[in-house]
């Protein structure tokens, strides 16, 4: 869509380089690409953002944009990647200017516990009890935040942050699930963790709902670093590795 669009102002074939993958029904408000453009088209960045918006459905937008070094990739170039994900145990559901990205979850859910069992995933593992595999894809990935807090002003709706270098397909969903069991009661703080022990995705976790996940920022390095850490990114990764 967003390719399509580009490509019609600019009159030009073109190929969007993004900074993470959403699987279907996520949303994205931070969501960072880019483009190769022949010097020729250059020019033309000044002004095409509000051309390019008109070519665009309602539910998309793009916020910015403008020239980078040569080194930088969308993908590859990202320090860490930042999503939330929203859920509310209220016994009406979620509230209709919510609902699109609030996910109604039926049973009450304690944040305490569900706090201790996200702390204990913290670090450099190899998530593949978590992940889609995809075939010569690795599964290691550092995950630096996931947290649950109340939302302000929003009773019974709670909100991860979970931020990490990067994540394998379905990975903060499948981790959002199974720390539901946790709070829930259904299983121990520890049990999520005890899961990266797995080298195969675990069938018992359940995939939590889409709708309620966003990819909302992604950081990256000072221009004078982008090719290190792309070159970096790009390699296979070992726990342990810095």
């Amino acid at each position: 869509m967003l390719t399509e669009a580009l490509s019609t102002v600019l009159r030009t074939p073109l190929r969007l380089t993004v900074a993470g993958r959403t699987d279907a029904g996520v949303h994205a408000s931070g969501q960072v690409c880019h483009a190769d453009l022949p010097e020729t088209l250059a020019p033309q960045i000044d002004g095409l953002l509000r051309r390019l918006n008109r070519l665009l459905p309602p539910d998309v937008r793009v916020h910015d944009l403008g020239r980078v070094p040569d080194a930088f990739d969308a993908r590859f170039s990202a320090l860490r990647r930042h999503y939330r994900y929203r859920v509310t145990t209220a016994p009406f559901g979620a509230e209709p200017l919510r609902a699109r990205e609030t996910v109604a979850w039926p049973y009450p859910l304690d944040p305490e516990p569900m706090n201790a069992a996200s702390a204990l995933l913290l670090g450099e593992h190899d998530f593949a009890a978590f992940c889609k595999r995809r075939e010569g894809a690795t599964t290691v990935r550092a995950l630096q935040r996931f947290d649950w807090s109340p939302a302000p002003g929003e009773p019974h709706v709670l909100v991860a942050a979970v931020s990490a270098d990067a994540f394998c397909h379905s990975m903060v969903r499948s981790l959002v699930g199974a720390v539901f069991e946790v709070g829930r009661g259904r299983r121990p703080a520890d049990w999520p963790a005890g899961l990266l022990r797995r080298e195969l995705r675990a069938s018992e976790v359940t995939v939590a709902p889409p709708h309620g996940l966003s990819l909302t920022g992604v950081d990256y390095p000072a221009d004078d670093e982008l090719a290190t850490r792309a070159e970096r990114t790009r390699r296979i990764r070992v726990p342990g590795e810095g």
